[in-house]
């Protein structure tokens, strides 16, 4: 539930949960009665003027201030990452490590501004541009000071588009600059690299047990399996430990895209897996079954998200079987997606109750937030 507090000029929205408020009233602020009237009634829609006044940190929305925020940010990110020239990298390794440590220091004075004055969303990008620049500064270190393994990539530009082991040196030192930049900014735009970082950190150590040595896709994708329930299981730690937290500032969703590269590694690495098994289809469908369910449980939709698409990849192949060069096979298929609209409709509709049927059966730390 979001609350407004039009005490401020600032006009903040503010996020409020029931469990907020039973621990309130399990530290003695405020007894469980009171608790829970005033649960409903902020939850059946208040006026703004008879709630308190509540200091926290205001929700990112997207109006045109902050779409004028990402835009920009994510433009500076694409510039020093994905948009790296060899132009650019024709000024040499030292000139290179100047530029990087010079644009984090910047960032990272400006990040503090930011943040000062509460402008948090702005805070984010800068600090989480940062993380992104640590990747080259720490190339170029390796290679000025000719510690950088022959053999591999000779610009940094390959290190996004290019599998290899060895930038797992970058990776591991993003992870571990990341993190402490997190602790100190506290802000959860900046867990994207880090998500990021896993994610290519799959496909380089998949390279390194394979000793450099050709290319097998089995084992890849296997290794991105692997990752990606590793990933989501650290999501899931992290999200227990925001929602528990008893500071606001960590309070915070610090789990949002751990969980989504996370599911994106193990959805994919399981559904490129190949069967020739009935058996083997039906359990990938219930695989994903339990992801929608655990979705709607615990108030992750990405769960939800790749779980349906899972179920539809087996409806559909079941379709395909099914009515196998058969004239009633583009029946089939318009059934289905009729069938998976009308699903959604349906899902649409209970879906609070749903999720709070199955919330009953998930730890404390996991339920969605209200």
């Amino acid at each position: 539930m979001h609350i407004k507090d039009f005490t401020d000029t600032a006009n903040l929205v503010v996020e409020l949960r029931l469990q907020d408020l039973k621990e309130a009233a399990r530290d003695g602020v405020v007894t469980e009665a009171q608790a829970q009237s005033l649960w409903q009634r902020w939850s059946h829609g208040a006026p703004a003027h008879t709630q308190p006044p509540v200091q926290v940190h205001a929700a990112p929305a997207f109006g045109f201030v902050n779409v004028l925020y990402y835009f920009g940010g994510l433009v500076a990110i694409g510039a020093m990452s994905l948009f790296m020239t060899l132009g650019f990298e024709s000024l040499g390794a030292g000139a290179l490590l100047a530029i990087a440590l010079g644009y984090m220091v910047a960032c990272l004075l400006v990040a503090d501004h930011f943040k000062t004055r509460g402008l948090r969303v702005p805070a984010g990008l800068l600090a989480t541009l940062a993380v992104v620049l640590v990747p080259l500064a720490v190339w170029s270190a390796q290679s000025l000071a000719g510690l950088w393994p022959p053999g591999g990539p000779e610009a940094f530009s390959s290190y996004h588009t290019r599998i290899d082991w060895r930038w797992i040196t970058l990776e591991f030192a993003t992870l571990a600059a990341g993190v402490v930049m997190l602790w100190r900014y506290r802000l959860p735009f900046m867990v994207m690299p880090l998500a990021l970082t896993l994610w290519y950190m799959s496909m380089d150590v998949a390279n390194a047990l394979l000793n450099d040595h050709g290319w097998e896709w089995a084992f890849m994708r296997d290794v991105s399996l692997v990752f990606g329930i590793g990933t989501v299981a650290m999501a899931m730690w992290v999200d227990v430990r925001s929602r528990l937290s008893k500071t606001t500032e960590w309070r915070q969703d610090f789990a949002f895209w751990l969980y989504i590269f996370g599911t994106l590694m193990f959805w994919c690495g399981l559904s490129l897996r190949e069967s020739d098994s009935e058996l083997g289809k039906l359990v990938y469908a219930l695989i994903n079954l339990v992801l929608v369910m655990a979705g709607a449980a615990i108030g992750r939709r990405v769960f939800t998200v790749f779980g349906a698409l899972g179920v539809a990849l087996y409806l559909g192949h079941l379709s395909h079987e099914v009515f196998k060069d058969s004239l009633l096979f583009p029946l089939a298929l318009t059934l289905l997606g009729l069938g998976v609209v009308a699903l959604g409709v349906w899902w649409q509709r209970h879906e609070s109750a749903i999720a709070a049927r199955l919330a009953r059966y998930v730890p404390v730390g996991l339920q969605p937030r209200g």
